[in-house]
């Protein structure tokens, strides 16, 4: 697990490349403490350099950048692949690379796209990773990323110079850095919370899709003649013919003997480890999974971590514990204070270097930080939801839409605007008298969830309203139009039929790498740990298409094949309980504790000066929130972090309008 940096250029060659790299690797350090190295052909107006967390193979042996045996290839990488064991196995025994000095994986890789090629040996490839190659004969650089966007990579066009790396932080270092910000990211931004690939920030510059690589050849230095080429398609996956539901459906013993043998052998291979090795532990299906098939798998007691929050209204730390309890693993658990957790916000821009909103960023990076005081690496149960289909929005959205389709629309639109003008508390408080509890505000954000997609034409359309953060972005916005996401979007409904499939089709393209698995790497990588994530394994996510819809959800529950496969190691009266999020009492928050915070950054004057949201719209949302007749948290907390990015950047670089 490492960071990666580079740039190549068709002009001012021969100038400082070490002391640039240098400058760029510098930004990365976190990503790698243990090493640092660069490549520089100044004639060939390339540059690499690397920062290293020494994970497989931690002697010099497995020093970046790295140049192949041949002498033709350097490479960069970031990331594991997880089968170069197999693939040196393969690559020896066919007698076309017998000569390997160390035991890493990234000179099997270099070995691998020496003798298959790249396309071929990245479809060989069973890993995260992310990586930078310099073909010294051909004089081209090839940048590839994996499967699914587990780790980043992004790269941009700034005048003769080609820039890459991890993080953004990184691009800016270089002297020919002159991107400008994107307005229209703003709205995708505002919308969903994150950014899209491929788009980023600044206009310019491009997050590289998963599953792909794109290749730039010195010569001819030109990013609109370089467009990336897919190796593998998740609607390709997506696609697979599903059969008959087996008998027994979900509880077909067959189907899981064959999850069960794939998940333990994507756990067996992210298990492989030179340094302390541990994993996540929430109590829920996901996590519990992973960590019995690793202690199954292990002989030693494996260590697992979990955080409680006195302040939330769902703990779900003494389920963790009692998981840990039944397995036998070695628990370290931590309650975490709202000052703890509010002393993150601070650094959030720091670390996500592009404006990030998902609010979990704050107990990730928590977890993250509790682990690596004993571990380097950890294993985590991200992607379950995606791939197994485990979010409650699924099944709600299609049973919602099935009576609402039935209502003509202008009386769903005349329900929508009087649900609207009825405060939050009113709302909260006839649940109150319905069920006979306060819920916290929760009965409150689903009448108002309902109520926003009441006015839509379909169901995809109600999906959309319903995962957006801000429905109609443009209206709290200067100067922006919303780019089209490209992601899957347009084709969906072709390459998956059935609403509830082209959810988690989308989820599986957008939400999933741009959100979730963003906010892992950075909060890890924030703290120098390693995260592995085993449902992402390529086979998991292929094996979980070929099954029909109803073995993975079926009368409004998710997840059936995991949650069956879970009992096989853990007792039923443990894990049957309602899903929770991994969230922060952000709504009280902004009322409470960082209520001065959030003043600040949300100034009409300031927001007037800088001319990127309307002040009057942004006035309104904290209005409403401070004065409780409106949740609003999310809309604020996207223009918070927003803002936050923005004042961060100005200052220890200078944004540009």
């Amino acid at each position: 697990m490492c960071g990666i940096v580079g740039f190549l250029t068709s002009k001012n060659r021969g100038a400082a490349y070490a002391s640039i790299l240098s400058s760029m690797c510098g930004a990365l350090a976190h990503r790698g403490p243990d090493d640092s190295g660069i490549f520089v052909d100044e004639a060939a107006g390339i540059g690499l350099g690397h920062r290293r967390l020494s994970i497989i193979d931690i002697s010099e042996t497995g020093h970046q950048p790295m140049m192949s045996a041949c002498g033709r290839y350097v490479i960069v990488y970031n990331g594991e692949i997880y089968n170069f064991s197999d693939i040196r196995s393969e690559l020896v025994g066919s007698g076309r690379a017998t000569s390997f000095k160390g035991t890493s994986d990234t000179e099997v890789i270099l070995a691998a796209l020496s003798v298959w090629g790249i396309e071929s040996a990245l479809s060989r490839f069973n890993g995260m990773f992310a990586f930078a190659l310099w073909d010294r004969e051909r004089r081209t650089l090839t940048l590839a990323r994996d499967r699914v966007g587990e780790k980043p990579l992004y790269y941009g066009m700034t005048g003769s110079t080609l820039l890459f790396g991890s993080e953004l932080k990184a691009l800016r270092k270089h002297p020919a850095w002159s991107f400008e910000i994107d307005r229209g990211s703003l709205p995708l931004f505002m919308r969903y919370s994150y950014i899209p690939t491929p788009y980023s920030i600044y206009r310019g510059v491009s997050k590289l899709p998963p599953g792909t690589y794109v290749t730039f050849d010195a010569n001819d230095l030109k990013t609109e003649s370089s467009a990336p080429l897919a190796y593998w398609r998740a609607s390709d996956a997506v696609a697979q013919t599903r059969g008959e539901v087996p008998a027994g459906g979900a509880q077909n013993i067959a189907v899981l003997d064959e999850l069960d043998a794939l998940l333990r052998d994507a756990v067996r291979l992210r298990m492989v480890s030179d340094v302390p090795l541990g994993a996540f532990l929430s109590g829920g299906y996901d996590s519990t999974l992973i960590v019995a098939l690793m202690q199954r798998q292990s002989s030693q007691k494996v260590k697992t971590f979990s955080l409680g929050f006195q302040a939330l209204t769902h703990d779900e730390a003494p389920f963790a514990r009692a998981v840990a309890k039944h397995l036998g693993t070695d628990h370290t658990e931590h309650y975490v204070s709202s000052e703890e957790a509010l002393a993150v916000v601070p650094a959030l821009a720091h670390i996500y270097d592009e404006p990030f909103a998902d609010s979990s960023q704050i107990p990730t990076f928590l977890v993250s930080q509790l682990a690596r005081k004993s571990v380097t690496v950890a294993l985590t149960g991200d992607g379950g939801d995606e791939v197994f289909g485990g979010y409650n929005r699924y099944f709600r959205i299609a049973r919602w839409w099935r009576s609402m389709e039935r209502v003509p629309r202008p009386l769903r639109i005349a329900a929508a605007a009087g649900l609207g003008i009825v405060p939050a508390r009113s709302i909260d408080a006839i649940g109150a008298a319905l069920f006979g509890r306060r819920s916290g505000g929760a009965f409150a954000d689903v009448i108002q969830k309902i109520a926003s997609i009441l006015p839509a034409r379909t169901i995809d359309a109600a999906y959309r309203t319903l995962t957006s953060i801000v429905p109609a972005p443009e209206a709290l916005l200067q100067e922006a139009t919303e780019p089209l996401l490209a992601a899957g979007g347009t084709h969906a409904a072709s390459i998956a039929p059935n609403p509830i499939e082209r959810m988690m089709y989308l989820d599986l393209v957008s939400y999933l790498p741009d959100d979730i698995l963003t906010k892992v790497d950075r909060a890890s990588m924030a703290v120098s740990l390693e995260g592995r994530i085993p449902f992402l394994d390529h086979r998991v996510i292929e094996f979980a298409w070929r099954q029909p819809l109803d073995v993975k959800i079926d009368h409004g529950q998710g997840k059936l094949l995991l949650r069956n496969l879970v009992k096989r190691y853990v007792p039923a009266n443990i894990m049957d309980r309602p899903k929770a999020g991994f969230g922060i009492p952000l709504n009280e928050w902004l009322r409470g504790p960082l209520r001065g915070w959030a003043g600040d950054l949300l100034s009409p004057a300031e927001i007037r000066r800088e001319g990127y949201f309307q002040p009057d719209a942004v006035a309104k949302l904290w209005d409403e929130h401070r004065s409780g007749r409106r949740n609003r948290q999310h809309q604020l907390w996207n223009i918070l972090m927003f803002r936050s990015w923005l004042a961060h950047n100005s200052a220890i670089n200078g944004c540009t309008r």
